[in-house]
C-alpha cells in the first residue's frame, strides 16, 4: 500500500473530564494548524488519539441549542456538559471508546471519513465483530427538524459503521484550511441510550420516542463481544499503521504537552 502519510502517530490519553477531552482535541487541531506538531514530529504525518470519559458527559454539537439539555439534572448527577468543536447532535458519553484523527491533508473529507472507519472496522473484526458501512446519506436538515433528532446516534451518515443495520460508531469532522479533525464514539455498553434522561423539559412522549429511536437504530459493543477499552486500543493502533502504510509510533502525554503553544489558553 502506498503511504498517504509519512508517519502515523498515536496517543492514548485515557479517561478525562468532558472539558479536558474537548480542550485536548481543540489544542491538537491548533497544533496541526499552526504547524507546531509538524515541526516537532515531521511534515506529512497524522495522529490518532484514543480516550474515554470520567465522569460521564453529554456533548453537544457546536451549533446545537444548549437549552435542549437539562444542565441542573446533569450537575446533580455528576454528568459534565460540553460543546464539541464539530457539528452534529447530542451524545451521552459513559462506557465508551472515543477516537480523534488529525491530519494536514488535501484529501477530501469523505475520503478520510471512509478510511478512518475502515481502520476501525478492521480492528473490530479482530474481536469477531463485523461492521459495515452505511451506504445512504440522510437529509440531515429534515432530520434535525424532528424533536427526537436530539441524539446524534440515531442518524447514520454515509460510511459510518453499523452492525446488523444499527449504528455502532458515530463520527463528525471539522476542517480548518488543510487541517482536518475527525472524532467519534464507539459505545462499549448500552449506557449511551440514557441520553433522554438529560433532555430539558421533554414530554413523556418525546422521551419515549427518543428511547425507541435509540433502541432501534443504535448498537453497543457488548452486544457482540466481551471486549473493552484496554483490548481495543492496541488493535486500533496496529490497524492505524496498516491503514496508511506505516507502522504507528506511540507518543506520550509529556511529548504532546511540550508542543509549542500547546498549554496556551484556548
Amino acid at each position: 500500500m502506498q503511504s498517504l502519510f509519512s508517519s502515523v502517530y498515536c496517543v492514548d490519553t485515557g479517561a478525562g473530564s468532558g472539558q479536558y477531552n474537548m480542550d485536548f482535541d481543540v489544542r491538537l487541531m491548533r497544533a496541526f494548524t499552526d504547524g507546531s506538531f509538524q515541526r516537532e514530529f515531521g511534515g506529512g504525518c497524522c495522529l490518532w488519539r484514543f480516550y474515554a470519559w470520567s465522569p460521564p458527559a453529554v456533548s453537544l454539537g457546536r451549533n446545537q441549542n444548549p437549552a435542549e439539555i437539562d444542565r441542573e439534572r446533569c450537575r446533580a448527577e455528576g454528568v459534565d456538559v460540553v460543546v464539541r468543536p464539530t457539528g452534529g447532535r447530542a451524545v451521552f458519553h459513559a462506557d465508551e471508546l472515543t477516537y480523534s484523527f488529525f491530519a494536514d491533508t488535501l484529501l477530501p473529507n469523505e475520503v478520510i471519513y471512509q478510511m478512518v472507519h475502515e481502520t476501525i472496522a478492521r480492528a473490530l473484526s479482530k474481536v469477531g465483530v463485523t461492521a459495515e458501512f452505511c451506504r445512504s446519506q440522510p437529509d440531515f436538515r429534515s432530520r434535525y427538524a424532528c424533536p427526537e433528532s436530539v441524539s446524534c446516534f440515531t442518524a447514520s451518515a454515509r460510511y459510518e459503521l453499523q452492525v446488523d443495520g444499527r449504528k455502532i460508531v458515530g463520527s463528525a469532522q471539522r476542517r480548518n484550511g488543510h487541517v482536518l479533525l475527525q472524532h467519534g464514539s464507539l459505545p462499549l455498553s448500552m449506557r449511551h441510550r440514557q441520553l433522554s434522561r438529560y433532555l430539558a423539559g421533554a414530554s413523556r412522549e418525546l422521551v419515549q420516542a427518543v428511547d425507541a429511536d435509540m433502541e432501534r437504530k443504535t448498537a453497543s459493543l457488548d452486544e457482540f463481544a466481551d471486549t473493552g477499552y484496554a483490548d481495543l486500543v492496541p488493535l486500533l493502533i496496529a490497524e492505524a499503521g496498516k491503514s496508511f502504510g506505516s507502522e504507528a509510533k506511540m507518543l506520550t502525554l509529556g511529548e504532546i504537552g511540550r508542543l509549542e503553544g500547546f498549554q496556551q489558553s484556548l
